[in-house]
């Protein structure tokens, strides 16, 4: 079965309902294609103020769809149709004239039925009818056999008239619409381009940059992996030396470079490649300083602490830190 309920927002007005299976419905004074009718007059209001109509499942089960539609009567209907209801006229209101609605209007479908389970544990609903006061809340179940029934409820999605909203897509009716299309998409469109700059500028973070202090002739390496703190002013422009010790040997004066961008900001993680003669043997200590040349609170820097990574024998080393490297801190 299904079910309409209209929730007028005017009380005072009336509609008429009209309706057509598998097909669309027309109505004029020359075409009379419909399957059925009725009209809405404001007695016919429930006490929540709502219009029903039902069509129950002995007329549904041959169709595969059903097309409806609803127009506001004008004045002069209304009198004939509504004002005396002990004489209520049962001739089918028709016009050839255009309508308007006046007034906005609720509307709601759903569908609901009345199923047993047969012998063979399926589903069936041949004996039962679904009741006119079937709701929205329950269902009226009709039955002609002793068999445990239940009740199937769907809600239908609204169909679209997609004739109608391109019909009715100018600018002037719909410049909120339009406005919230545009100002969203400009946003989106910002914040796009936005992300996209982010994006770049992490993915110039990324990588391993070879010191540019390396001799060519120096096939040892070492990955070093610097850890710079989140604290606030952190990060430096200064120049950051260090000198890398081990059993075996140690390195000379080097230098933390990077031509390409920044190094040793505010919570970043900074790649080089060390080259060197030999084998440091098992790394003692890493000595480390910068000269203060930065401008401002860019001149300090925090160290957390420093991964060594012999890319020979992948063995690692951590230096813990955890200290400002700064003449007014300690």
């Amino acid at each position: 079965s299904v079910h309409f309920e209209i929730h007028s927002l005017n009380r005072s007005l009336a509609y008429l309902f009209i309706y057509k299976f598998d097909q669309t419905p027309q109505l004029n004074s020359s075409i009379n294609l419909i399957d059925g009718w009725t009209i809405f007059c404001p007695f016919n209001l429930t006490n929540n103020v709502i219009y029903r109509y039902f069509i129950d499942n002995q007329q549904t089960p041959t169709h595969q769809s059903l097309i409806f539609g609803v127009r506001e009567l004008n004045s002069t209907e209304i009198n004939n149709y509504c004002l005396n209801n002990s004489s209520i006229n049962t001739s089918l209101p028709i016009t050839d004239e255009p309508f308007n609605f006046t007034s906005n209007y609720e509307l709601r479908i759903y569908t609901s039925g009345c199923y047993y389970l047969d012998e063979n544990n399926q589903w069936k609903s041949d004996g039962l009818t679904v009741g006119p006061l079937t709701n929205l809340y329950e269902t009226e179940c009709l039955s002609t056999h002793l068999t445990s029934f239940a009740g199937g409820f769907i809600v239908l999605p609204a169909p679209i008239n997609w004739s109608y909203v391109f019909a009715n897509a100018d600018l002037i009716k719909n410049k909120t619409v339009y406005l919230t299309v545009i100002f969203t998409s400009i946003f989106y469109i910002i914040l796009m381009i936005y992300a996209r700059f982010q994006d770049k500028k992490d993915f110039e973070k990324l990588g391993v940059t070879p010191l540019a202090d390396n001799n060519k002739s120096n096939h040892y390496y070492y990955q070093i992996l610097v850890f710079t703190g989140k604290r606030t002013n952190a990060g430096t422009d200064s120049k950051v030396y260090f000198v890398l010790s081990g059993d075996d040997d140690q390195t000379q004066i080097r230098l933390f470079s990077d031509p390409h961008r920044k190094i040793l900001q505010r919570g970043g993680i900074d790649s080089f490649i060390i080259a060197v003669p030999k084998s440091l043997g098992l790394l003692n200590y890493i000595r480390i300083w910068h000269d203060n040349t930065g401008e401002g609170s860019s001149a300090s820097w925090y160290l957390k602490y420093i991964i060594v990574r012999d890319l020979q024998t992948m063995d690692k080393s951590y230096f813990i830190c955890q200290q400002w490297f700064a003449v007014e801190k300690r």
